[in-house]
């Protein structure tokens, strides 16, 4: 329990670490007001014993619960708004963090890690280390430092009472120790099938088309259904394993509780223990355990704290790429690859490519699928970094670069495009939040996407639906390269960016990613020939090796994968229906 708590503590940056500790004082301040209310019933006893109860007796004793309970609610509302504010930073700071975290880890750890995973933790994980385990972890210490003043009040009455709350409080403890490590198999169980469950909530609704397109719907409905019963069965085993110590923890307060009722009346009849310290020490027996038979309740949660803690903390320990370069700003991009390798657990991707890109020229790269194509230019880039060899830009290893200095070199085009759930203008100047609309609509118009943009229903200001789901491909396709355009970084990278486009918009898109490239190095994926054949240089790429290099004339004159792959082409272009 004290090493979760220790945990959690350590979790927490220092501002709010300190709101807990705050509250914690404060705590222990509700339980000495807590505890008043003894000396205010010994007051009225004694008062009652010696029938001498007069108006100035009441009144103490209504003044002393009086300032017991404004005292104990003022610091209890105190020590609540901390630990609440506390809960809410600490998640909010970590959500950050992970999402910060996240951008600089190699893209590898993506490929290794469920999508479910990475966002269980962000937010089931983190939403019950909000909700949940902030108001757990306070129970917990409140209920022990009720707990430890209390005790500490009874021995000042009576030690051998005393002694019988401490020797109660052990065993407490050791049947609270079992209950924690019940519950800890459980809670990480528990935690397994949430992800599990997002995991195949994300699964479905992202594959929807293809469940009704291939009637599919049974087989993916009874996949999902399976993960909600697997996380219904992980969560009730876990309350079912635990409701037994529950029960135990409560019962033998109770019966500690019933025992010093027993003592104090057979001490007083052993005319050991007056009769004011017997009737408080009865009374007592009704207060002392009550707020740790709460925290004993709740502190089975400790566990589920410790795991939450324990997932958050492996996301933030993931090593990152080496992202501590210098803020560099090239004069030239020329880029160079030196005998470069890279590999993916035991599969060898690119296996000692070397080339050269001088600035402002066109390099197409084509090759069979799984060739190792966009591995190529993923390392080019340092999305990865490379296992042998260098990458240099301007002559300098790419490595040596802080990332957010390298990254402003480099604007990307993907065939899948993805736009978030906000306004047209805000997903065009995604590279610079605080660009004017002047500048958001003359990129917009380079890439031949403002017509379309004025005729959605609020024009720039529209909000789109999540991944841009309310626009056609080829309009994605086209706001993704205003955004690139808005960004005017000298070097280009675009990965297959035509290959879905409908033949309604390529002409529209081809004039775009012309306004995109001018006087810019290009990196090019493409399987269309068009967009390859003006290359300055091609490289054909097979088995992660550089199989042909040179340009569209000098590769038809060989024959090699290029010849073959033009021909396939030119004959899939002459068929007609």
């Amino acid at each position: 329990m004290f090493k979760i708590l220790r945990d959690f503590f350590a979790f927490c940056d220092a501002e709010d670490r300190k709101r807990f500790y705050t509250s914690i004082v404060l705590s222990l301040l509700q339980a000495m007001f807590e505890a008043l209310k003894i000396p205010a019933i010994a007051c009225m006893v004694t008062a009652l014993l010696e029938k001498d109860v007069t108006a100035k007796t009441c009144l103490t004793c209504l003044g002393i619960m009086l300032v017991s309970i404004i005292g104990s609610g003022s610091f209890k509302s105190k020590a609540t708004m901390l630990q609440t504010e506390g809960g809410y930073h600490t998640c909010a700071e970590k959500r950050m963090q992970i999402a910060e975290h996240l951008r600089y880890l190699p893209m590898g750890y993506y490929n290794e890690n469920s999508l479910g995973r990475i966002m269980s933790v962000t937010t089931n994980t983190m939403q019950n280390l909000e909700n949940v385990a902030t108001r757990v972890v306070m129970i917990v210490c409140s209920g022990l430092l009720s707990t430890a003043v209390i005790t500490a009040m009874i021995l000042v009455f009576d030690w051998r009472i005393g002694l019988i709350l401490c020797g109660g409080l052990v065993v407490y403890f050791l049947i609270n120790s079992g209950m924690m490590q019940a519950s800890a198999s459980m809670a990480k169980q528990k935690q397994e099938k949430d992800a599990a469950l997002v995991a195949k909530v994300i699964e479905y609704i992202q594959g929807i088309f293809e469940v009704r397109t291939f009637r599919l719907t049974g087989t993916r409905s009874r996949d999902l259904n399976t993960a909600i019963d697997e996380n219904e069965h992980a969560n009730s085993a876990m309350e079912l394993k635990l409701i037994p110590y529950m029960t135990m923890q409560s019962f033998w307060l109770k019966a500690v509780g019933t025992v010093i009722v027993l003592v104090s009346v057979l001490l007083h009849i052993g005319g050991s223990m007056d009769l004011l310290t017997a009737i408080i020490m009865i009374v007592s027996s009704y207060l002392i355990y009550a707020q740790l038979d709460n925290a004993g309740n709740y502190s089975a949660l400790l566990r589920t704290v410790d795991v939450s803690v324990s997932q958050a903390s492996e996301i933030l320990r993931t090593p990152q790429m080496d992202i501590s370069g210098e803020d560099i700003r090239p004069a030239h991009h020329d880029i160079e690859a030196e005998d470069i390798g890279f590999a993916y657990e035991e599969r060898r991707i690119i296996d000692g490519i070397s080339l050269r890109i001088p600035e402002r020229t066109t390099t197409a790269i084509v090759g069979p699928s799984g060739g190792g194509k966009t591995t190529l230019t993923s390392l080019l880039s340092r999305f990865w970094d490379v296992d042998a060899g260098r990458v240099t830009l301007d002559g300098r290893d790419v490595r040596t670069y802080s990332m957010d200095a390298l990254m402003r070199n480099y604007s990307f085009v993907f065939q899948r495009v993805y736009l978030f759930a906000d306004t047209v203008a805000n997903n065009i100047r995604f590279g610079q939040p605080d660009a004017p609309m002047e500048k958001v609509i003359e990129a917009a118009k380079k890439a031949c996407c403002h017509d379309f943009i004025m005729q959605l229903p609020d024009g720039y200001e529209t909000v789109i639906g999540e991944g841009g789901a309310s626009l056609s491909g080829g309009e994605k396709q086209r706001i993704s390269i205003a955004r690139a355009i808005m960004k005017d970084a000298p070097i280009i990278v675009l990965d297959e960016a035509t290959a879905n486009v409908d033949p309604e918009n390529e002409a529209d898109l081809m004039q775009a990613i012309d306004a995109l490239t001018k006087e810019k190095t290009i990196i090019m994926i493409a399987h269309r020939l068009k967009t390859v054949r003006h290359a300055d240089q091609i490289l054909v790429i097979d088995s992660g090796r550089i199989a042909e290099q040179g340009t569209h004339e000098q590769l038809m004159a060989q024959d090699g994968i290029y010849r073959s792959f033009v021909a396939s082409r030119r004959e899939a272009a002459s068929w007609r229906l």
